[in-house]
């Protein structure tokens, strides 16, 4: 398969040790899952494309990008991943979507075009925004979805896009937030349909380059990923720059006035996204520390080391994952911290849906980072009213 082939020199699959690093290493094959990225490597080294496909098992995989990291040939396996999904998903393989492939066909409808959104009614008569141009674009992501999906897990992702908008303004900047927008295609892009995921694209890039925008702010770390890396052959002329709200709100600290707070020991969860996948660790810890009465505690696996949400890209949603979430929520616990911070709607989802399971007994509270900041805001937005 020439495909296959290019594949393996595009992602440098052919200098692999056949070390077993990647799988030894690998969430899933820890937590007792049959998936071994090795495999996967070995099979498109040797050209070998029924055990590529077999069982769907390449489905299995986080995308967490770890295997990356302990690497010691440098082989990127996760880009070889997304590139062998897509070879499968032309040849009729997908993955066995969890609720019901509910979000996929909602991102799919969106790709058609001409499907009519409510997508700006979140939007509170506190929060200033601008509906056509300006200098910053807001980014919303797919958050009101997945408030509407996952409600019996008590999801309010919601409530982290309107901080970050109320912190916006606090630092008096009006977004653009657009009534047609459109999901960034992200998950469709790690399931294989690339196809469906460059429909996105276009729509969504040419929005932003007629709003005139310079820079794009974005709460969600898969987001952020897609405009930074995978937007970037669509843009025509000059990109705006792309911040995730942590890098955003890192670079205006010194414009922030906060308030004394009472204390709170919090800790912190590093989206895959967001941190393996783009390298953003110190932002939002900076931001924490500006905080008033915030004590960061580490999870015993933070920073590169992060331990993955399990469920990043909506492929799969099985006990391999559940374990992985609760073995999560257990470190989050060990740190003694009232509170587990996120920089990723996604992470939040699959927490509180971990915490639902009978089968586990370890709650904790979670909140957005930006949800954190406009707290101790010295004089909030809610207050100037």
């Amino acid at each position: 398969m020439p495909e296959l082939a290019e594949a393996k020199q595009r992602t440098g699959a052919w200098a692999c040790y056949d070390c077993g690093k990647c799988t030894a290493t690998c969430p899933i094959t820890r937590s007792g899952g049959d998936y071994s990225p090795r495999r996967h490597v070995l099979a498109a080294n040797l050209g070998q494309r029924d055990v590529v496909l077999e069982n769907n098992s390449l489905f299995s995989c986080l995308t967490c990008s770890l295997c990356d990291r302990r690497c010691p040939a440098r082989v990127q396996y996760t880009e070889l991943v997304q590139n062998l999904r897509e070879m499968a998903y032309r040849e009729g393989a997908e993955p066995e979507c969890p609720h019901g492939g509910a979000m996929q066909s909602a991102m799919r409808m969106m790709a058609k075009g001409g499907m009519q959104q409510k997508r700006l009614d979140w939007l509170g008569g506190d929060l200033r925004t601008q509906r056509k141009t300006g200098k910053v674009f807001f980014w919303a992501g797919c958050a009101m979805y997945f408030d509407a999906f996952f409600a019996d897990f008590k999801v309010l992702t919601l409530e982290g896009t309107r901080v970050a908008i109320r912190l916006m303004n606090s630092l008096d900047v009006e977004p653009v937030v657009s009534e047609e927008e459109r999901c960034c295609g992200h998950d469709l892009l790690w399931n294989g349909d690339r196809a469906s995921f460059e429909a996105l694209a276009r729509h969504n890039v040419q929005l932003v380059a007629d709003s005139g925008a310079e820079l794009l702010v974005a709460p969600c770390a898969e987001c952020v990923r897609t405009w930074k890396l995978d937007y970037e052959p669509f843009f025509k002329g000059q990109p705006p720059r792309v911040a995730h709200l942590s890098e955003y709100l890192a670079e205006n600290l010194d414009s922030l006035k906060f308030k004394a707070n009472g204390g709170r020991r919090v800790t912190f969860q590093d989206p895959c996204r967001l941190g393996r996948h783009l390298g953003v660790y110190e932002a939002p810890r900076r931001v924490l520390a500006a905080v008033p009465g915030v004590e960061l505690v580490e999870m015993r696996h933070s920073g590169p080391a992060a331990t993955c949400c399990a469920g990043g890209t909506w492929s799969n949603c099985d006990r391999f994952a559940k374990q992985i979430q609760v073995q999560r929520l257990g470190e989050a616990r060990a740190t003694g911290s009232q509170v587990l911070v996120t920089s990723c709607p996604k992470c939040q989802v699959h927490f509180k849906c971990a915490m639902q399971d009978p089968n586990n007994d370890i709650c904790i509270e979670m909140r957005d980072l930006g949800e954190l900041v406009v707290e101790a805001l010295e004089t909030s937005p809610e207050d100037a009213q």
